[in-house]
């Protein structure tokens, strides 16, 4: 009669998973993934067009919301202008009525403000990489500052993604004289851009202010 092994794998458990990306890996893909979705875009479609790149930014948005962000930190997440983002909603009644129901299903399932959350890290790091500074990146991502600070010394793991995404920041970003384009004031008499002028570009600008000083 057959015996199994004690040391054969047991194909009905998940392997788990052994090798776990450094922080830096983490941040790198955070900040490539659109031109990570562009490649497999073009490797089966050809070049995405501006509709391709709006519907998956779209659903980008409906995912971050529905895992309990708010519209300010969805739009980082999906690597989209605040702006754009707002013109969608008033504009487009399919895309409103669905982050309508994104919302509501983050409700009815208690991703509420309050309780942290993967996807609000994840949130505050990209904005941390793009510039905006360590206090303005846990505002926007919903962490109350003294819990966040309970957090990073509980957490040596947390505390490298951050150490990371600091690294990852634009070199003027690093020296406190750097403002995301999107920040910055339009001049006297430029129009300010269609909200559905939209098309995907590598540019690190999370849409909020910098008015505090990095902690």
């Amino acid at each position: 009669m057959y015996e199994p092994n004690e040391s054969e794998p047991n194909e009905s458990e998940p392997t788990p998973v052994t090798d776990s990306p450094s922080p830096d890996q983490v941040i790198a893909w955070l900040k490539e993934r659109g031109a990570i979705e562009h490649a497999l875009h073009t490797s089966v479609d050809g070049l995405p067009s501006e509709r391709d790149v709006t519907l998956a930014r779209m659903g980008d948005v409906l995912q971050a919301t529905a895992q309990g962000l708010q519209p300010q930190a969805a739009a980082v997440w999906a690597g989209v202008p605040e702006p754009v983002l707002q013109g969608w909603i008033d504009n487009d009644p399919a895309f409103a009525s669905a982050l309508y129901a994104a919302t509501a299903l983050a409700a009815a399932h208690g991703l509420k403000r309050g309780r942290h959350t993967p996807a609000m890290l994840r949130v505050l790091l990209v904005a941390m990489s793009n510039g905006t500074t360590t206090v303005g990146a846990i505002k926007l991502a919903g962490f109350p500052g003294r819990h966040f600070r309970s957090l990073v010394r509980a957490s040596s793991a947390l505390e490298a993604l951050l150490e990371a995404a600091r690294r990852a920041r634009p070199l003027k970003a690093r020296s406190g004289a750097f403002v995301p384009s999107s920040y910055r004031p339009r001049r006297p008499g430029q129009k300010p851009p269609s909200p559905w002028t939209f098309r995907l570009v590598r540019r690190g600008d999370p849409d909020m202010s910098q008015t505090e000083p990095d902690a």
